[in-house]
Formats: structure tokens, C-alpha cells, sequence
């Protein structure tokens, strides 16, 4: 079939919580019937640890794959290609002869390494920082394959004799959709062994400006082996990462499709909102909230506490970089107000609930769950609801848990207009949590800057769509794209500059008392 018959693009998003299948066509806009959804275990084996089984995963996202099929009826001959996007820093070491993994992923919010990033954070700060553009935290790749090498009986000696592979999701999810195929960029690894350039930046092991990985940060992180490390590419690939092995073929009826596409969710969902200008912005409100800046083709170093990184690539050993901050704990922290205080039995009961009530009552909800990242960076922050009275309810509660997510979001915004020296005048919307009306209008007010959200919700899934087809000529240039972006709705600010900066004093004041807590009781967190 030629390119001319193509009609579709498959994009598999693979989060924190679940993996998404989507299927969207040459507009930009999802398939009818075109998606599936279905979330995965959360693993606490300690307080701090967070862990999800690779295996499950992987069989998630072949049902998803399934179900889109099954529900659309599409002939798979019509799909140009597939892109992948992933939940980033999320680190598996596996055995390809077998497939299995050695251990259970190890999420980015995991904090075991807390003590490996203070050696770093102490010795190799700007080391770090200066070549891979983050700041030593436990949320990065390097210190959890580092503990995975000197905690897993056997590990170290086998990655040694290039007897394992090293992935993020991303690597782990392409590796298995090419699993036994012929026509991958690295045939003696049973798969394609690939990570792109903007995932590969998330790992704080990959130089940024040489585009690939660094000896020294391989060495000061552990002794981490070469030999198990993916190969990076570009985010669109025109040669192909690789094409559909058996096991997926078997789902497609025969058909095998080429996997061109790949990048972190974070900047996926800037490319899905067309952020192809210097100064485009974005804020994903999902798990976390992440906001991206682009930079341009030169990463822009930050002394104010964001993160340089890659943004896209379109062709080898060239890049588009941008700053990001990203915030832990946003939507995770409405899940539990759901799960763990049963405060609301489903999530959208909290816009309601919180629009009854008129402000907060002096109530402030840091939700340093796994501590703060951006622009605060302390692994032993923890959580804090404070200024509660007598007469705080349950309202009081859930405004605050949706202005925190507004406030920590300005937080960033801020750092951002001090490195760039830039006014932000729009910010682009998406993610789970920007359904809430209430959330971005309040956001709106706090930033004192107008909030557009789109047509398309998914863009993390759309951005990698437009990564795959881009590679294979299915959309033939990013101006292209850039026509297929609507706008659904804008908030406008409202709120007068007296309160604005009256309750964002507040909260900063709120998070002082948040920060550092675990190292005042380490007992309580498993640091001593």
C-alpha cells in the first residue's frame, strides 16, 4: 500500500498510571472509537519507593493495541506508523534473551537514591548540571540503574559482559513492539535498542550539547557499563528504529508497521501544541505538572533551578532544547484525596466541591508527597496541609489541593521569566487536571497571564503522532502541523493585583515549613 493510502497513526502513551492507545488521522484529530486505556499497578514496597512491573506494562499495551483494532475495524495496512511516548526517568534493566526484566521499573518518583544525590549534589554539582542540563535528583535515570547494579545480586558482573539492556518505558516499549524482526537499527540486541534524545536527557548520564552519552557522568554515577545503554536517535527517525516483530504482527493480522517515533511525554505534549516558536510554553497537568519553554537549537543554561533539555529532534546530532520544571505531585495529589482520605469518591468531584467554597479559609496544601522539584529541588520536603481551624471542611480541603496545583505551577513560571528574561503572555494547557474549568481560570489569576486550552486533549499522544508521521513523509513539514491546532476554550485574568500577590505570599510562606522535613525525622522515611 502506498503512503498516498495511508490514513492513520498509531501513538501509544505509556504514563505513570496506565497506557494509551490512539489512532488519530491527517487533521490531527482522534479516530472515532480510536483509543483504550488501562491502567497499571502501583508498587510501594518502602515508604519513598515506587516501582511498576515492565511485564505488565508491556501486555497492557499489547491489549490497548487490541482493543483499538477490534473497536475501529481499521485495516492495520492503513497505519503509516506508530510513535511512542513515555512516562520519562522511569528505569528497567532486562535480560533481551529472555525478555524479562531484573528487576521491577524503578518510577521517577521513587526517592531510595536520596543518599547517592547527596554524595552528588555535593561533589559533582556542576559537573552534572554543566553537561547533562539537570540538577542532581533522585527523579533522573543514572542513581536508580546505579542502585539496581549494586543491589541485584548478579546485575553489575552480567551488564559488564553486555548481558543486559538498559531502557526507560520508551526503550522497553519499542524494544518489545520490534522484538524479533529483522529490520531494526540494532539486530544483535533482538530488538530495536533505542532511546531518543529527549528521553535519553532525562537519565542524567547523556551529554545534551554532544548528544550522547558521557564517560565522566557514567563513571562519578556509579561505574555505570557502556554495554547496556540504548543507542540514541532522533525523536523522528527517517531510517526507521524498526518495524513490528511477531508477537505485535500476530495482533495486526501479518501487518508490519514502522516504529519511527519517540519522545518523553513532557515534550511530546509541547510538540502536540504546535510549540515550534522560541518562547512557546506549555503546562501538562497530569501525575505532575511539567512545563516546558522552547529555547531554540542552543540549550539555555538556568540559574534558577530548571532543568536544560531536549526538546525534539528531527535529524541526527541536531536538536531543539528547552527549559522545563517539573512538579511531582499535582494530580496525584487529587487521587489521593480520593484513595487515601476518601475525601471525594471520584476525581471530578473535586471541581464542585471546591468551587462551593469562596477561598480557602486560610488553608494551604503542599503536596510534597516524594518532595519538591522544580525550582526548590529537596528530596526531604514532604507533605503539609496547614492553617487548618475548627472551621475547615472538606471544600477548604479540595480549593486548596486545586490552587496548590496553580501556585507550584507559577513557581516555575517565574524561574522561567528570570532565565529568559521573557514575559509569558499565553500558556497552553493539557493533561487530566486542565479539564477543570475552576483550576485554569484560578491559574489564570495567579500567573496574571491568559490560559488556552485545545480542541485535542491527548497532545502527548498527538505529539508523538505527528514525531512518527513526520519520519515517514505522512505529514510533510511542521508548518503543516501546525494548521491542525484549535483552540477549545481561554481563561482570562480576573483577580486584582493585591490578592494575587497577598495569597501567593501565603503560599510561598506554606512551603517553607514543607521544606526539609524528612531530614528532621529520617526514621520515618527509611534514611537511617
Amino acid at each position: 500500500m502506498s503512503l498516498a493510502e495511508k490514513k492513520y497513526v498509531m501513538a501509544i502513551d505509556q504514563g505513570t498510571t496506565g497506557t494509551r492507545v490512539m489512532l488519530f488521522t491527517y487533521d490531527g484529530l482522534p479516530v472515532k472509537g480510536g483509543w483504550a486505556y488501562h491502567e497499571h499497578r502501583q508498587i510501594y514496597p518502602r515508604p519513598g519507593w515506587v516501582e511498576h512491573d515492565p511485564l505488565e506494562i508491556w501486555e497492557k499495551t499489547k491489549q490497548c493495541i487490541k482493543e483499538v483494532l477490534e473497536q475501529t475495524k481499521i485495516n492495520p495496512r492503513e497505519i503509516a506508523a506508530i510513535g511512542v511516548t513515555n512516562q520519562r526517568e522511569t528505569t528497567i534493566i532486562w535480560d533481551p534473551k529472555t525478555g524479562k526484566p531484573v528487576y521491577n521499573a524503578i518510577v521517577w518518583q521513587d526517592r531510595r537514591t536520596a543518599k547517592e544525590i547527596d554524595y552528588l549534589r555535593e561533589h559533582y554539582f556542576k559537573v552534572i548540571q554543566g553537561k547533562s542540563g539537570l540538577v542532581p535528583d533522585c527523579y533522573f535515570s543514572s542513581t536508580k540503574i546505579w542502585w539496581i547494579l549494586d543491589n541485584v545480586s548478579g546485575v553489575r558482573e552480567r551488564a559488564k559482559k553486555g548481558e543486559l539492556l538498559f531502557g526507560t518505558i520508551d526503550t522497553w516499549i519499542i524494544w518489545n513492539l520490534t522484538k524479533g524482526s529483522k529490520d531494526v537499527l540494532t539486530p544483535e540486541r533482538y530488538g530495536a535498542h533505542v532511546i531518543d534524545y529527549s528521553n535519553a536527557s532525562r537519565t542524567m548520564i547523556f551529554n545534551i550539547h554532544k548528544l550522547d552519552w558521557d564517560d565522566e557522568l557514567l563513571e562519578i554515577q556509579g561505574k555505570i557499563p557502556r554495554e547496556i545503554l540504548p543507542l540514541p536517535r532522533p525523536s523522528s527517525d527517517k531510517e526507521v528504529y524498526g518495524y513490528t516483530g511477531p508477537e505485535v504482527q500476530e495482533l495486526m493480522g501479518g501487518v508490519s508497521i514502522p516504529v519511527t517515533g519517540d519522545a518523553g511525554d513532557q515534550q511530546a505534549a509541547l510538540f502536540g501544541q504546535v510549540g515550534f516558536d522560541v518562547g512557546d510554553v506549555k503546562c501538562t497537568y497530569g501525575t505532575g505538572n511539567f512545563i516546558l519553554l522552547n529555547t531554540g537549537e542552543a540549550p539555555v543554561p538556568s540559574k534558577h533551578n530548571l532543568l536544560t533539555t531536549v526538546y525534539y529532534s528531527l535529524e541526527p546530532k541536531k536538536a531543539v532544547y528547552a527549559l522545563e520544571g517539573s512538579i511531582f505531585i499535582t494530580g496525584a495529589a487529587i487521587q489521593w484525596l480520593r484513595d487515601g482520605l476518601k475525601l471525594i469518591e471520584v476525581s471530578a468531584e473535586i471541581n464542585p466541591l471546591a468551587e462551593s467554597a469562596s477561598d480557602t479559609g486560610g488553608v494551604y496544601f503542599v503536596p510534597a508527597f516524594v518532595g519538591l522539584g522544580a525550582p526548590y529541588w529537596d528530596h526531604y520536603a514532604r507533605g503539609l496541609i496547614i492553617g487548618i481551624t475548627r472551621g475547615t471542611e472538606r471544600k477548604h480541603i479540595a480549593r486548596a489541593t486545586l490552587e496548590a496545583i496553580a501556585y507550584l505551577t507559577r513557581d516555575v513560571i517565574e524561574a522561567m521569566k528570570a532565565d529568559t528574561g521573557r514575559d509569558i503572555t499565553v500558556l497552553k494547557a493539557d493533561g487530566g487536571a486542565a479539564k477543570s474549568d475552576f483550576l485554569l481560570q484560578f491559574q489564570a489569576d495567579i500567573l496574571n497571564v491568559r490560559v488556552v486550552r485545545p480542541v485535542v486533549f491527548e497532545t502527548t499522544s498527538l505529539g508523538v503522532a505527528y514525531l512518527a508521521g513526520l519520519a515517514v513523509g505522512f505529514w510533510k513539514s511542521l508548518d503543516e502541523v501546525r494548521k491542525n491546532w484549535r483552540m477549545e476554550k481561554e481563561f482570562i485574568p480576573r483577580m486584582d493585583e493585591k490578592t494575587r500577590e497577598r495569597l501567593y505570599k501565603g503560599w510561598k510562606a506554606a512551603v517553607q515549613r514543607a521544606l526539609g522535613w524528612a531530614k528532621e525525622v529520617p526514621w520515618a522515611y527509611g534514611y537511617e
